[in-house]
């Protein structure tokens, strides 16, 4: 009898501290409204999007997706629970994981008398398939609105996604929350929490056109990230150029033993792994004397993950498996630079270039990262008169090396002023031309 009264007492202040920890939550999540300046076409434009967010700190800091808010991000305007709104700024970006910090702008909080709360982390490593979870955002602009589902994978796998602007990398050094809560456009970048509103991860994808596959970067993930762009900005990861393939059903062609190593599906041209003499089908035992095991998709992110958390410049041994041998090879870590580079327009020219990066130049087997990859240009106007189309790579302008936006905003800038031809050498299936723009 005594047990059945303390249960029967304890029940309500359990179920209220669920409750004040689920409306602190509900208080904690934002609107976001985007404005971004975008490159295409050879023109500038402007586009506006609907995001969510949660702020994460007293001093008022939002932690949302990479694809609601991005560098390119001219005007961010957050609504508070309150319904009031408040701009914000970018405090750093990462587009490997998805992810942004933005900043309340707390001088117009304090201005205004404006309130806020903020919301806790919670433990995604202990999830599990079944468990409860809700979907908290601005699903087709419809603010805070709450979906209910459970946690139908707690490590789904994927080999890479790109994010919906730009094309960036995203995905390669986690895996994700799978759930069937119910997530739409405008979802993105809110929390997916526990019963007493704790973020256990930030939702970040679905699947458009099916029902109930929605995913979302894991807490332990989101947490981290958060804190070194707020530190720096941004993430500093280390590269090797190693892609891996799971070993399962093939560890027999290979003498293996189950649960050792991970297989090398492919090199990088002119990586570090490449200098260093690995090659495609080399199992890689131990990283730093440290065993791997990539038997599964869902080992491969982890590894990679403990590779990008290298020190750049940093000499890595690796223990490597040809055939019957057992090779001692070391490589040297570089920086993890993106394949798409900084992006501008020249309105005047009708052109819109992207910054040439080294991993752009690997991936297309380019000599170097010299130039600038043309993604956009405006019939009629004097890029696109000179014959040059999208996919070719400007080396020169007027006589100068396209290697620095400034330089060439410089020189379009004198084009403005005094509009004269000016003759640009470019790149095409390893072929230079010349080309006059013309006023």
């Amino acid at each position: 009898m005594l047990v059945v009264l303390v249960a029967l007492a304890w029940s309500p202040l359990a179920d209220a501290s669920v409750s004040r920890g689920f409306n602190r939550l509900l208080d904690a999540v934002v609107r976001i409204d985007v404005r971004e300046m975008t490159f295409d076409a050879g023109t500038r434009r402007f586009e506006s999007g609907i995001g969510s967010g949660v702020i994460i700190s007293k001093d008022g800091l939002i932690l949302t997706n990479a694809h609601v808010v991005s560098p390119q991000a001219v005007e961010i305007s957050v609504t508070l629970a309150s319904l009031e709104r408040v701009s914000a700024s970018l405090v750093g970006w990462d587009h490997w994981t998805d992810l942004a910090v933005i900043r309340l702008n707390l001088d117009e909080v304090s201005a205004r008398k404006l309130s806020f709360a903020h919301a806790d982390f919670g433990d995604s490593d202990e999830l599990y398939p079944g468990q409860t979870v809700y979907a908290v955002g601005t699903p087709h602009g419809l603010t805070r609105t709450v979906t209910r589902g459970i946690i139908s994978n707690p490590r789904r796998h994927f080999e890479s996604w790109s994010a919906i602007r730009g094309h960036y990398e995203t995905g390669l050094f986690n895996t994700w929350l799978q759930t069937d809560a119910a997530i739409n456009p405008g979802n993105s970048g809110g929390p997916l929490v526990t019963e007493n509103g704790r973020i256990i991860g930030i939702n970040s994808r679905t699947y458009m056109g099916s029902d109930n596959l929605g995913f979302a970067i894991p807490a332990s993930v989101a947490q981290r990230v958060a804190e070194a762009l707020v530190r720096h900005g941004s993430v500093t990861r280390s590269y090797l150029g190693l892609r891996f393939r799971e070993l399962q059903d093939l560890e027999r062609f290979y003498s293996l033993a189950a649960n050792t190593g991970t297989l090398v599906d492919s090199v990088d041209v002119g990586s570090p792994a490449a200098r260093a003499g690995l090659r495609p089908g080399d199992i890689v035992l131990t990283l730093d004397g440290a065993k791997l095991d990539g038997r599964f998709p869902e080992q491969l992110p982890p590894i990679q993950n403990r590779i990008a958390n290298l020190p750049v410049d940093a000499a890595v041994r690796l223990a490597v498996k040809r055939g019957n041998q057992t090779l001692d090879l070391v490589a040297t870590t570089e920086k993890l630079e993106s394949r798409v580079g900084e992006e501008w327009a020249f309105e005047k020219w009708g052109l819109s270039v992207r910054k040439v990066s080294r991993a752009y130049a690997r991936e297309n087997q380019l000599p170097d990262s010299s130039g600038m990859l043309v993604i956009g240009v405006q019939p009629g106007y004097p890029a696109a008169q000179s014959g040059i189309a999208r996919g070719d790579i400007i080396m020169k302008v007027a006589g100068q090396t396209a290697d620095d936006l400034a330089r060439l905003k410089e020189l379009h800038t004198a084009y403005e002023a005094k509009p004269e031809p000016v003759l640009v050498e470019a790149q095409r299936n390893r072929r230079i031309a010349l080309h006059v723009f013309k006023p």
